[in-house]
């Protein structure tokens, strides 16, 4: 299937590693011209960037902090300064919560602002700085990465979870006000995905004991994300608009 990316422009944020290197380079294989963020992970991004290239497409990276709105101003115009529009824009940066997890009434005023702040404002301001970019281009599919748990809910995770469940309600009204202009706008919901970085802070043990809660008896990995992201990122997805779409072997 022709999915009709070539010569487009998509924006992965947090594409140095994991899901969002994935997405990167699934559109790159499509013909998209690439650009990602990466906060602290430079190496990974260009990493990434010499990836794509394998591709023959162009790549670019560039520094974005979403709890900085002059970093997400900058990337947000190098980004449309060097290609002139955006077609496709794909919020799947993060601040992960800490793994100490806390009791509701035990989380600090200043985390809680913190995580709500990067982790729903900070998609809140890309959104609008890419937006002329993407009506510039006149067609546009904007996808937001969530989490199941912002539906299932998780005992200690009540920032992470709030904010995440907030890009659902900006979604749906997005889709509503975007959607007139053929811009789409969705959710992916990823469950347990196996990164490097999920490898690397959960115990063996504990990702068995998940994977066996899974009907299809096993974990996502990060292509299993970008393909969907991908095809809803494109031309071959026609009338998808203001859908949460999980990612999670059915659990």
């Amino acid at each position: 299937m022709d999915l009709g990316l070539k010569g487009m422009v998509a924006v992965v944020t947090g594409g140095s590693s994991g899901i969002g290197a994935a997405v990167a380079r699934t559109f790159a294989a499509e013909g998209a011209k690439v650009a990602l963020t990466y906060c602290h992970d430079a190496d990974g991004a260009a990493r990434t960037v010499r990836e794509i290239a394998r591709f023959g497409s162009e790549a670019m990276s560039v520094r974005y902090d979403l709890n900085d709105d002059h970093s997400i101003e900058r990337a947000m115009k190098e980004i449309g300064g060097r290609w002139g529009e955006i077609h496709v824009l794909v919020n799947n940066a993060v601040r992960w919560p800490e793994i100490r997890q806390l009791p509701f009434e035990d989380v600090p005023p200043a985390s809680w602002r913190q995580e709500i702040r990067a982790n729903l404002e900070g998609y809140y301001l890309t959104i609008q700085q890419a937006l002329p970019y993407i009506r510039k281009a006149g067609w546009g599919r904007i996808i937001n990465i969530s989490t199941g748990l912002a539906e299932d809910g998780m005992p200690g995770s009540a920032s992470y979870t709030a904010a995440k469940a907030g890009l659902h309600g900006l979604t749906a009204t997005l889709a509503k006000e975007l959607g007139p202009e053929g811009i789409y706008v969705n959710v992916v919901m990823p469950g347990l995905t196996m990164t490097e970085k999920a490898l690397q802070r959960f115990p063996d043990e504990m990702l068995e004991r998940e994977r066996m809660k899974v009907p299809t008896r096993k974990h996502s990995v990060p292509d299993d994300i970008a393909k969907l992201v991908v095809f809803l990122g494109s031309r071959a997805n026609g009338n998808i608009n203001g859908e949460c779409i999980r990612v999670s072997g059915g659990e």
